[in-house]
């Protein structure tokens, strides 16, 4: 089994509670903002949606440029963010699947308007400025969706909510 066939039951885990998340995004509320400096809840879940798809360009290519004037990908309804979610999960994992261990452990790097920011293995790209970098995107989404009401799904186990549904039963 190589590394990245490793990852693949924690990809899997990982894009299903991503899901079980975006799927509950209020479209009513997708310019909620906890905070001035805090992303809009639209914003925020549009940008986990289109992460998700870095880990196949991540594995695809030795680095990415962010060139300036980049549009991230801002979603309007409930519907176009699953669907970008879909897309990126189907690529990433099948990039995922067929990753070699050699280029896992390759250098990457992440460039801005031609500037290096950071490189590393491949590997630790995929683990922490996609994996871990969703799953923080996704707590911070479960905290908007707290403030409003929005019942918050169980990523490792009930949450709260689901916890207080059952006990009702």
């Amino acid at each position: 089994m190589t590394m990245a066939q490793s990852l693949l039951p924690e990809f899997d885990n990982e894009m299903a509670n991503t899901r079980k998340m975006l799927e509950r995004i209020p479209e009513d509320k997708l310019g909620y903002k906890p905070d001035p400096k805090s992303m809009a809840m639209g914003v925020l879940a549009s940008h986990i949606a289109e992460m998700v798809g870095w880990l196949k360009e991540t594995i695809e290519q030795p680095s990415i440029d962010i060139e300036p004037g980049f549009k991230p990908f801002l979603a309007t309804s409930r519907k176009e963010l699953l669907e970008k979610l879909d897309q990126g999960v189907a690529g990433s994992r099948a990039a995922l699947a067929g990753a070699s261990d050699q280029a896992m452990l390759q250098e990457w790097t992440l460039k801005v308007g031609g500037n290096p920011m950071f490189s590393m293995p491949r590997m630790a790209v995929v683990r922490s400025m996609i994996m871990n970098h969703v799953i923080h995107h996704r707590a911070q989404l479960s905290v908007y969706y707290r403030l409003n009401g929005v019942p918050v799904p169980g990523m490792y186990g009930p949450s709260a909510d689901e916890a207080q549904a059952a006990s009702a039963h």
